[in-house]
């Protein structure tokens, strides 16, 4: 038996969208302008005057992958991308335009505040409703319903018409439902970000145990590329409809930064750009993210040690220090650090190599970017000779062995950075 649960074959949805509001609808003064000389120009050579008011846009087209039974999958893109077009083909809310979905098991899906919920029910008839439309038993949703209420935390409203109940109430609700009533196939949406941080992890563990422990498929649309790397074993990019990459969530996340304006490969050679980077002091040559071994990465597991390298020539000696830096940014474009080289020496001209070491269990979870500098301290004062921001860039994963093994954790753990730190304790005795 095939252990395929989801098969998606050139799939496409098209929309038609109405660029004409009708005889009351609102114009801009321009359109009417131009509609005006249009019918104008039509009419002098005696042809229809009548406009074209429709256009087919294609939010998916050709989309094909196929998903493994326990796969976690998540899908990253730009709004716009797709991303919502496609869990809702696969959760049967809405019809394909073309190809074809071929699904293996019960399908949960958590799309946007209220679907699948009825706003006059209560919450205690809403979980027994979305267990019936699951194909559940009434006896199999009794078994898990104390599970679902704990974990949702809305126990004191249970008994109230979830119209009434706030969108963070409604996600906790929901999502727990989603999650505890046994769907093989798990679809969550963004719509997690809707819930406050402490349940955001909850939902993020419980997601990661449902998959890895129960052996559920997920599918999780995210802008959070931390979760991603967290959750996920496997990773779609989408752009503009069409699947841009399907590989390890580090290089699909990877290739989707690099498409939004952002030069961000783990390894830049600058000795054939057209333009040199630097001054007529010193000039960039090349820089790379590296495993000790020497292996070019774009991946890094968090307790595993690492070093950043940048190559750079010198042309002009003269009375001055020159010192290499790195300043190290996270996906959101916070500055996590900033480490320039110590003990420097005045320098000969020449070709040299600064590395920095970055030991093990220092970064957190999620995507970084390293900016490339140079600064040259002179008697009179200091100048920055080069500074290529974002010019590499690289991704941690978490594998979680330790965590999951010693204290049955698997949820992400918030900072941007997460040190190993000494730590003393003692028994007091008063």
């Amino acid at each position: 038996m095939s252990d395929t649960v989801i098969k998606v074959e050139n799939l496409g949805k098209k929309y038609i969208i109405n660029h004409e509001t009708g005889a009351g609808g609102y114009k801009r003064f321009s359109e009417e302008i131009v509609n005006f000389f249009k019918k104008t120009g039509k009419a002098a050579i005696g042809r229809n005057t009548k406009l074209s008011a429709k256009e087919e846009f294609w939010a998916l087209k050709g989309v094909s992958f196929d998903v493994k039974q326990g796969d976690r999958i998540g899908i990253i893109g730009r709004n716009g991308a797709g991303k919502s077009t496609l869990l809702k083909l696969l959760s049967r809310i809405t019809e394909p335009s073309s190809g074809r979905i071929s699904l293996n098991g019960r399908v949960a899906s958590l799309l946007e505040v209220g679907t699948g919920f009825h706003p006059e029910l209560t919450g205690r008839e809403n979980i027994y409703l979305n267990g019936a439309i699951l194909g559940m038993g009434k006896s199999e949703i009794k078994r898990k319903f104390d599970e679902i209420v704990d974990f949702s935390g809305v126990e004191k409203f249970l008994d109230t018409p979830v119209k009434r109940y706030s969108s963070g109430m409604y996600v906790r609700l929901a999502f727990s439902v989603a999650a505890h009533l046994e769907p093989e196939i798990l679809v969550v949406d963004e719509v997690l970000a809707v819930g406050d941080a402490d349940f955001q992890k909850k939902c993020l563990g419980k997601m990661e145990d449902v998959s890895k422990s129960e052996g559920r498929t997920l599918l999780f649309v995210s802008h959070s590329m931390a979760s991603i790397t967290s959750l996920c074993n496997r990773c779609i990019y989408l752009s503009e409809g069409k699947v841009c990459a399907d590989s390890t969530p580090s290089d699909a996340i990877l290739k989707y930064y690099s498409s939004n304006l952002l030069n961000t490969p783990y390894h830049m050679n600058y000795k054939d750009f057209p333009k040199k980077i630097g001054d007529d002091v010193v000039i960039l040559l090349e820089g790379s993210i590296e495993k000790l071994n020497g292996e070019k990465t774009s991946e890094i597991e968090i307790h595993d040690a690492f070093c950043i390298k940048m190559k750079y020539q010198i042309l002009l000696e003269a009375n001055q220090l020159i010192v290499p830096n790195f300043h190290f940014y996270n996906e959101g474009g916070i500055c996590v650090f900033v480490s320039g080289a110590r003990d420097v020496k005045q320098m000969t001209t020449g070709i040299y190599e600064a590395i920095c070491h970055i030991p093990d269990n220092l970064m957190n979870e999620g995507t970084y970017f390293v900016g490339l500098a140079m600064t040259s301290y002179m008697p009179t004062g200091c100048k920055v000779n080069f500074f290529e921001l974002n010019a590499l860039s690289f991704n941690v994963k978490d594998p979680m062995d330790f965590r999951s093994a010693r204290y049955g954790y698997t949820g992400p753990i918030p900072g941007v950075v997460r040190p190993i730190l000494d730590w003393e304790i003692v028994k007091v005795n008063e």
